[in-house]
Order: C-alpha cells, then sequence, then structure tokens
C-alpha cells in the first residue's frame, strides 16, 4: 500500500544525497512536528490547495510504499483520518516521483 506526500523539489534533491527524507510539511521538519504528513489519494487535493498554494517553490508529490514504516492514520482535525509516518523516508521507499503544481489554481500531479 502507499500514501502520498507533496515535497519541495528541492527538499527532495537534498533527500537523494542524504539517503532519506525528513520534511513534514511546508516549513515543518520531521524534527519539529515529531512525524511527516501524508495523504491517501483522494485527500491530496485538498492537502495541497490548503498548503501549497501560494507556494512559489516547484512541488513533486512522492509515492511511498508503506511497507517496514511507522504509518498511522490519525484525525487530521475535522474527524478525517490522515496517514503520518513517524521516522524519516528512506528514499529507496519512495516507488514514484512525479512532478506538481497548479494550474489555474488547480492541483495537478
Amino acid at each position: 500500500m502507499t500514501v502520498l506526500h507533496i515535497a519541495h523539489a528541492s527538499d527532495w534533491e537534498h533527500a537523494l544525497e542524504h539517503g532519506e527524507y525528513g520534511v513534514s510539511t511546508r516549513d515543518a521538519t520531521l524534527d519539529t512536528v515529531g512525524f511527516i504528513h501524508c495523504s491517501r489519494g483522494s485527500q491530496i487535493y485538498v492537502v495541497a490547495t490548503f498548503v501549497y498554494a501560494d507556494d512559489p517553490e516547484p512541488l513533486v508529490v512522492l509515492e511511498v510504499d508503506e511497507s517496514g514504516l511507522d504509518v498511522r492514520d490519525e484525525d487530521g482535525g475535522d474527524g478525517e483520518l490522515f496517514p503520518h509516518i513517524y521516522g524519516p523516508i528512506p528514499v529507496s521507499s519512495v516507488t514514484r516521483v512525479l512532478p506538481a503544481g497548479f494550474d489555474d489554481g488547480v492541483f495537478t500531479f
């Protein structure tokens, strides 16, 4: 099973150099938050619009294989469960990296 994570392309490039990814979400790290925010397929569009709509940096969507990772579905604040990864994401767990962005206000990847 996979989860999705929106990332700045530059953060993903940094992860490739260091072997693991540790950004929780825009302007927050795994060290400061304690987990990495992720989404299921149907959730990613709302998350992208809420968090990244005004972000000028190039984005990618990481498709992450959950196998061997500590993934917990937790309440995002309104009763909807979102996957959170507790710990860094090894680059070997990322199965696809898809270019992403907004086209006339609509998130695409």
